[in-house]
């Protein structure tokens, strides 16, 4: 009688960085599900900052979480064979010392790194635009450098989203109209606190350039053409997609779920007033239920095509994202944002899985040669 000897449980560590007021920086609810889920799937798995990675050493200092005391303890692990980077801010991981940390992970001879790096949006609708299968899903989106390029834009389109090239939870996202027949044609609506909106009205491109650049506060910005979205109850809704690699290694969505504007709000994200809805509520109105059932699931192996074509022109390992699309009037499928550190999907059966996938996918990585090219 044959055996099976169970496969070796790859070391992963949760990478982060210091925060001397809290230990990590990060969403610690969000770790300590991955520890417990760790723990559950048997494998050994800690929270690290990129300061206590030391790649030369033995062993390293990490962070663990028992759940019987509801406490963080640092203690001494073996050096991890998967590095599961969860660094929560942009402007953390741009930091010198951090970026050298993640090259050195993806140089090392042995360990694994996945999502080293946040997207950079403009980049994202460049790398699908390259691809005949996913440009189809990409509005037209230009940077925003001056004022006639935005004129001349606006006027092809009406309407146009302004969105910083590096946001996140639609934080500096503008929405700008031109609206012929009103004396002060131009409509800027900025997205202030969680329910209220600025709304800006001018005659003259000079002015409403100026104004713009106020919100934009020197960041980089791109311009989008607004797609008019099919709606529920007068309000604009996205779907939210998981996609995760599995122990095969291969794309899978883990869940969709969909993100419900607040009441005149420019944007889906729950942090701006937006709430948590099922797909099949918001779109069986417009389709009804045998359509909306087809449109899941194109939109289910679309985003396949659109995450293996992001890690394809990326140039990195990616094991998991998020991304944000949307259904326009005639049921076809558009694309607006992709996230490499997704966050957590509150729907249980999704969040459930997606934690389970972080383990099933280290354990196919830490299988694979490092540099198998090289």
């Amino acid at each position: 009688m044959i055996q099976h000897i169970a496969e070796k449980k790859p070391v992963v560590a949760v990478l982060t960085v210091e925060d001397p007021e809290s230990l990590f920086r990060g969403n610690k609810a969000n770790f300590r599900d991955i520890i417990n889920t760790g723990k559950d799937l048997d494998f050994p798995v800690y929270v690290v900052t990129t300061k206590d990675l030391k790649l030369s050493a033995k062993r390293i200092r990490g962070y663990y979480y028992n759940s019987e005391s509801k406490t963080w303890s640092k203690q001494w692990f073996p050096l991890p064979d998967v590095v599961y980077n969860r660094i929560p801010h942009r402007e953390d991981e741009q930091k010198r010392n951090v970026r050298k940390k993640i090259d050195e992970c993806i140089q090392h001879r042995t360990i694994h790194i996945y999502n080293p790096y946040f997207f950079n949006k403009r980049k994202l609708f460049e790398w699908l635009k390259r691809n005949r299968s996913t440009k189809a899903f990409v509005p037209n989106t230009r940077r925003l450098l001056s004022p006639r390029t935005l004129e001349a834009m606006l006027l092809i389109y009406g309407r146009l989203y302004l969105k910083p090239e590096s946001g996140k939870a639609g934080k500096g996202i503008m929405l700008l109209q031109y609206e012929e027949e009103h004396e002060k044609p131009f409509r800027l609506t900025i997205q202030g606190q969680r329910y209220r909106n600025i709304v800006y009205r001018t005659d003259k491109l000079d002015l409403l350039w100026r104004r713009i650049r106020r919100e934009m506060r020197k960041a980089p910005y791109i311009m989008q053409e607004a797609i008019k979205l099919t709606t529920y109850r007068d309000r604009n809704f996205d779907l939210r997609i998981l996609v995760q690699k599995t122990g095969k290694g291969a794309w899978m969505v883990t869940g969709v779920g969909a993100r419900l504007a607040g009441l005149k709000r420019i944007t889906t994200h729950v942090p701006q007033g937006g709430s948590i809805e099922s797909p099949e509520k918001l779109l069986t109105p417009t389709f009804g239920s045998e359509m909306t059932n087809v449109i899941i699931n194109r939109l289910r192996s679309n985003a396949v095509l659109i995450a293996k074509q992001i890690e394809k022109a990326s140039g990195h390992m990616l094991g998991e994202m998020s991304m944000d699309l949307g259904i326009d009037t005639g049921g076809n499928m558009w694309f607006f944002e992709a996230n490499s550190k997704p966050m957590k999907f509150d729907e249980p059966q999704i969040r459930k899985k997606s934690l389970e996938r972080i383990f099933q996918y280290s354990q196919h990585l830490a299988s694979q040669p490092k540099n198998p090219s090289a």
